[in-house]
C-alpha cells in the first residue's frame, strides 16, 4: 500500500502549502492595491538591508537555531565526507549550473542574466534552516554547513562574481563583459545579521534554559513551542517580500515569468543532483536532506544587496535578484514534500519534522 507523503503530519503541516499561497497572494494584493506600501517598506532600510525582511528572517531562524543541540556537535568532527560533498555542490556545481541556465534562458537579456548569476553565487545561510527543519533533516549538521558556507561566502563570492560575470561571460560574448566589484564588508554584514544574530540567540537560549530546567523540559516542553513561531516568521517574510514587488509582478508578468524559468530549473535540478549523489553515497535520510537543501537554497538577501549596490535599485539585475526568493520559496516548500516522499520510498523514513512538535 502506498503511503501519502503527508501521512502522519499534523493538520498545520499538511496545510503549509496553503498558508504559503495565501501569504504570497496577500503580499501581491498589498503591494498592488495599498497605496505607497512598497515605498514605505523600502524606506525602512539601512543601506541595502530591508529591515522588514530582516526582521522576518531573524524571526523564523531563531526558533530553528534554538532547537539545535550544540552540545552534541562534537560528533560531527568525523563527517568530513559530508562537508566535502556539500562544498563541491555549493561552490562548484551550483554556481556553474546557474551560469549555464542563465545563458540558456536569458542569453539575450544580459541584465536579468547577471542578476540570477548573482543569486546562484550566494549560497544560503538563512532559509535553508527552515526547509531542513520542515523536511526532518539533521539540524546540527545544517548549522555547521551554514557556518561553513558563511565563511566560504566571504572568501569566494567576490572572486566567483568576477569569474562568471566578467571573465567567463566575456569568453562567450565579448560585448557582455561587466566589471562587478563586491565589497567584502557587505558580505560580512549579511553573514553577521542573518546568521550571527539568530545563532547567538539560539546558543544563549539553549545554554541558559538547559542549566535552569534541564534537557528533558527543554526538548519536550519548550522546543515544541518554537515550531509555530518559525512558521509565522516564514509567512510574515513571504508577505513582506511579495508586498515589495506586488506592482512588478502585476505590471511585468512576462519578465517575471522569463526570469523564473532558469530559477525554477535551478532549484529543482540542484536538489535532484544533491539528493541523488547523497543517496548513492549512502548518507542517512537526515543528512541527505541537509546536504540537498543546503545545495538548492540561496542567500537572496546578499544577492539583492550586491545587485542594488553595483547596478542600482532600478536595474534589471536587481529585479532578477528580487524575483529569486519569490520563486525559491514556493519551489523549496514543494521540495520539502518531495524529500519526505523520497524518504518514505528510498529510506523507509516515517515522516518529516512537524512544525508544531
Amino acid at each position: 500500500m502506498t503511503t501519502s507523503p503527508t501521512a502522519g503530519l499534523s493538520r498545520l503541516d499538511k496545510l503549509l502549502p496553503l498558508w504559503i499561497i495565501l501569504a504570497m497572494v496577500l503580499g501581491v494584493v498589498l503591494g498592488r492595491f495599498v497605496p505607497g506600501i512598497a515605498v514605505f517598506l523600502n524606506s525602512l532600510s539601512i543601506g541595502t538591508t530591508s529591515i522588514p525582511i530582516a526582521i522576518g528572517l531573524l524571526w523564523m531562524m531563531y526558533p530553528v537555531l534554538a532547537k539545535v543541540k550544540y552540545e552534541e556537535m562534537g560528533r560531527l568532527r568525523g563527517e568530513k565526507r559530508m562537508f566535502g560533498i556539500s562544498l563541491v555542490l555549493n561552490w562548484l556545481i551550483g554556481p556553474a549550473l546557474m551560469f549555464g541556465l542563465a545563458w540558456l534562458f536569458l542569453a539575450n537579456f544580459p541584465e536579468y542574466r547577471m542578476g540570477i548569476i548573482l543569486v546562484g553565487l550566494a549560497r544560503c545561510i538563512a532559509m535553508v534552516l527552515i526547509w531542513n527543519f520542515l523536511a526532518g533533516g539533521d539540524s546540527e549538521s545544517c548549522a555547521v554547513l551554514v557556518a561553513i558556507n558563511s565563511i566560504m561566502q566571504i572568501l569566494l563570492y567576490s572572486f566567483e562574481a568576477w569569474f562568471y560575470i566578467s571573465f567567463l561571460s566575456a569568453l562567450i560574448d565579448p560585448s557582455s563583459a561587466t566589471v562587478v566589484q563586491v565589497s567584502l564588508i557587505d558580505i560580512a554584514v549579511s553573514v553577521v545579521i542573518f546568521l550571527g544574530i539568530p545563532l547567538v540567540g539560539g546558543i544563549i537560549t539553549r545554554s541558559v534554559l538547559l542549566k535552569r530546567r534541564g534537557p528533558e523540559w527543554y526538548d519536550t516542553k519548550f522546543a515544541p513551542r518554537l515550531g509555530p513561531i518559525a512558521l509565522i516568521g516564514l509567512l510574515y517574510t513571504i508577505v513582506m517580500m511579495f508586498s515589495l514587488k506586488g506592482d512588478t509582478i502585476v505590471e511585468l508578468p512576462f519578465d517575471v515569468l522569463m526570469i523564473s524559468l532558469p530559477l525554477f530549473s535551478y532549484f529543482v535540478i540542484m536538489f535532484v543532483i544533491a539528493f541523488g549523489i547523497s543517496y548513492l553515497m549512502k548518507f542517512s535520510y537526515e543528512k541527505n536532506v541537509t546536504i540537498s537543501f543546503t545545495a538548492a537554497s540561496n542567500n537572496f538577501e546578499l544577492a539583492i544587496a550586491v545587485a542594488i549596490g553595483v547596478f542600482g535599485i532600478g536595474s534589471g539585475q536587481a529585479l532578477a535578484a528580487v524575483v529569486g526568493p519569490l520563486i525559491e520559496v514556493p519551489v523549496l516548500v514543494g521540495l520539502v514534500y518531495v524529500a519526505m516522499y523520497l524518504g518514505r520510498r528510498l529510506y523507509g523514513h516515517t515522516r518529516g519534522q512537524m512544525i508544531d512538535s
